[in-house]
């Protein structure tokens, strides 16, 4: 495979890459039914894409799971967007709702805040160069479909270009579980990068530091803190709602 490529499996993630004209190749369990694959028998047959039947144990040792739904696919990987790019995305929104990450290790998790990401309507997902997970074949399954359609940034120093974002007029809300200030109380609308450190250890002091405003989820239960991925849709999903609430503040 080249290194310009990358595995991806389950239903939706190979559906999501064939429409984005990235995969170059399909590979299709061998005794795999058309009434599990649906509308996706109908996209392969209209596909140019070389389709591969292999049998089931070799589709498990490709995708190195038995949870891969009888499907996988050699898509292009999609080089994320450097810092400098990032900026000059982030400058051509009106009023771009980012999601930064800190130290997101976890592959199903990043899969998952992926997702939760394009269903929000966010503009870019930023992560860190070295303490965060790729897009790995888990993390495009989790996703489903949105690791081939989140607009995606990686940068060498995350709390450095949070600095940078002042000057773009983007400000800078981290959640944090001792937090003074409940998300419900914060403004965000207009320009705004949300930001969500790492279950356990949240975020790093740098970049708690670069934060305009730190909020937290009211718990009313006997549990402490929410699963990442979870925390990031409640935060996501209030921002869209004031937005919403706010038409003038969209793109």
């Amino acid at each position: 495979m080249s290194t310009a490529e990358r595995l991806t499996y389950g239903i939706q993630a190979v559906r999501k890459a064939l429409s984005a004209g990235r995969a170059s190749r399909v590979y299709l369990q061998a005794d795999l039914g058309r009434k599990r694959l649906g509308r996706l028998a109908d996209e392969l047959a209209r596909s140019p894409v070389p389709v591969e039947t292999l049998p089931a144990r070799e589709l498990e040792r490709l995708t190195g799971t038995p949870k891969h739904q009888g499907i996988a696919a050699r898509v292009s990987a999609g080089a994320p967007l450097g810092e400098y790019e990032a900026r000059e995305f982030i400058a051509s929104r009106e009023a771009p709702l980012l999601l930064v990450l800190d130290s997101i290790e976890d592959p199903r998790n990043f899969g998952s805040l992926l997702r939760t990401a394009d269903a929000a309507g966010v503009d870019l997902v930023v992560t860190g160069r070295s303490r965060n997970v790729g897009i790995t074949p888990v993390t495009s399954k989790v996703a489903a479909g949105a690791a081939e359609a989140q607009a995606l940034a990686e940068v060498p120093n995350l709390a450095r270009f949070l600095e940078g974002l002042a000057e773009l007029g983007v400000r800078i809300v981290g959640t944090d579980e001792a937090a003074p200030a409940s998300l419900y109380e914060a403004d965000l609308t207009g320009p705004v990068a949300l930001v969500m450190g790492a279950e356990g250890e949240g975020m790093r002091r740098l970049t708690r530091e670069r934060c305009d405003l730190l909020v937290r989820l009211p718990m009313h239960g006997v549990v402490e803190s929410l699963n990442v991925a979870v925390a990031a849709g409640v935060c996501l999903y209030e921002a869209r709602r004031q937005r919403l609430a706010r038409p003038t503040t969209l793109r």
